[in-house]
């Protein structure tokens, strides 16, 4: 009867061995579900990024206001009768 309950121990603690700290214990799978909540939060910032672009290409292809807009900004463009004014900031002279 001791040696049946001496063996079962040992199985105990081989099973309990391997749970904690075998290749697919506990640890590795903290490890995984913090990895699983970075990745999650990298797609959710790529996801809102993509909806973004989304919308300003709808934008572009639906209407001339936002097309106007890009090329006043980053082109400089003016319609005829406009005046491009820009006001620097006073230069720091001692």
């Amino acid at each position: 009867m001791r040696l049946l309950l001496l063996i079962l121990i040992v199985l105990n603690l081989v099973t309990q061995y391997a749970l904690w700290f075998g290749k697919s214990g506990w640890e590795r799978v903290h490890d995984m579900q913090a990895r699983l909540e970075e990745q999650q939060e990298i797609n959710a910032a790529l996801q809102a990024r993509n909806n973004a672009l989304l919308a300003e290409v709808q934008d572009l292809k639906s209407g001339t206001q936002a097309i106007e807009e890009r090329a006043r900004s980053e082109l400089g463009l003016l319609h005829n009768n406009e005046v491009y004014v820009q006001i620097l900031p006073p230069e720091n002279t001692p």
